[in-house]
């Protein structure tokens, strides 16, 4: 049965369903601009954007939304500054520093997370570094910005482990317990931190001291001296949580394959880990029944390049083996290093949509489409009478772009999500509007 999704339309190719296999064929690359254009074009009148500058200035990549100071109002924080709403008054973390030409160099901040780490009712933020510099959280000084002497309060900071590797850290409820936790690769500890020996593992607050570094709990066994586990090296690309073989409990993914979470996950019982081919370096990774045949498929994004895919769960080849994937191209040309992916309901319509955007400049000018327009988009997912999901691209704005992390969240109380942004553009919280 021959088949034109509309989102491989979009992806400016030609698919045909021949026999289960995925037949890709590119269009003439004029052609391609041309289909780009156009498939960006589609906006849902409902849905509009409001754009907000909060700052211009490159000094993060990542960032969270959160109420810094009690007063009921989100601010935003994104480990150099916090953003005091509803003005957006900056404050500092810590000691400003300049990073120069964005072109050429990168923020120490990579994601933010907002979580109570000490249970004293104010919110604190987890901040990734660059890769291979130790994770760490900032203690919030109460709400305060300045101290008795008028200066400005900088927020204590706590070490969480010695190495935090892989370009995509999550920070999820991967127990289903409602509680988050941090997972990562990490360097063993004394060894360079930009050597290739890692682990992973997700980590949890000490329970007896928040201040102290947090408790490792290990995905799978230790590779053993020079070698390392899948998706754990300092530069490493691409990871995400979720169900893969449907018993209901969340797994751990890389490009190289996926942990199994184990039945009692308390911690020391080792997860399985299961190789698969997930496709190129990506971003973050999210699970999606695409064609609704009752197995997880995986998406993902790339980080660097041009490319949007699923990978299609197939049969194990041989009896008790692992599952195959497949890999099939959503949007092969529409918008380049997609450093990170959001997985959410944008419309309110009970289905999670995609949200992903342009990291501007995330290796200078060297990436493929790298001085394009800094786009963020937000896909809507629908199904096809069959069942098939498709996602059409809908423009949230094209001159803010994503980080290597970003928030989608509901940060001004109207129930809608919204979208806060910070890279080398500057920093930016983009409203939904409806109509």
């Amino acid at each position: 049965m021959s088949r034109l999704l509309p989102a491989l339309a979009a992806a400016l190719a030609v698919a045909t369903a021949t026999g289960g296999q995925l037949l890709f064929t590119p269009a003439p690359a004029a052609a391609q601009e041309k289909t780009a254009a156009k498939a960006a074009a589609p906006a849902d009148k409902k849905i509009s954007w409001k754009k907000t500058v909060l700052d211009t200035k490159f000094r993060s990549e990542g960032v969270a939304a959160f109420d810094v100071n009690k007063d009921g109002k989100v601010d935003v924080v994104n480990g150099e500054y916090w953003y005091e709403a509803p003005n957006w008054t900056p404050h500092e973390l810590q000691p400003p520093k300049d990073f120069g030409d964005p072109q050429k160099n990168y923020s120490r901040v990579f994601c933010c997370w907002g979580e109570d780490l000490n249970k004293d009712g104010y919110q604190d933020v987890i901040v990734i570094p660059f890769p291979g510099d130790p994770a760490y959280w900032m203690e919030n000084p109460k709400g305060q910005a300045k101290g008795a002497d008028g200066k400005a309060l900088h927020w204590k900071k706590h070490v969480i482990w010695h190495s935090a590797c892989n370009e995509t850290p999550q920070y999820a409820d991967l127990l289903g317990t409602g509680r988050r936790v941090l997972i990562m690769g990490f360097q063993p500890e004394g060894k360079s931190t930009a050597g290739n020996e890692g682990r992973m593992g997700y980590f949890t607050p000490d329970e007896k001291d928040p201040y102290a570094k947090w408790v490792m709990h290990p995905l799978g066994a230790d590779p053993g001296p020079g070698k390392a586990a899948p998706g754990s090296n300092r530069f490493s690309h691409g990871l995400g949580v979720g169900d893969v073989n449907g018993d209901k409990r969340k797994d751990v993914l890389c490009t190289d394959g996926w942990w199994e979470q184990p039945e009692k996950a308390d911690g020391k019982t080792p997860w399985v880990f299961h190789p698969a081919r997930l496709g190129e370096a990506c971003a973050d990774m999210h699970t999606w029944d695409m064609d609704n045949d009752g197995k997880a498929d995986v998406i993902s994004t790339s980080a660097h390049r041009f490319g949007i895919w699923w990978h299609k769960q197939r049969p194990a080849t041989s009896p008790g083996g692992n599952p195959a994937f497949q890999t099939m191209p959503l949007f092969p040309m529409l918008v380049s290093e997609t450093h990170a992916a959001v997985f959410v309901d944008i419309d309110g319509d009970g289905v999670p949509d995609l949200v992903t955007g342009k990291r501007f400049w995330s290796h200078g000018r060297s990436e493929p489409g790298s001085d394009a327009p800094a786009m963020i988009y937000w896909f809507k997912n629908t199904r096809t009478p069959d069942g098939m999901t498709t996602f059409t691209p809908m423009p949230i704005d094209d001159d803010s772009g994503i980080g290597t992390q970003f928030e989608v969240s509901d940060i001004n109380g109207d129930g809608l999500l919204d979208v806060v942004s910070s890279n080398k553009k500057g920093v930016r919280v983009i409203v939904q509007v409806r109509q």
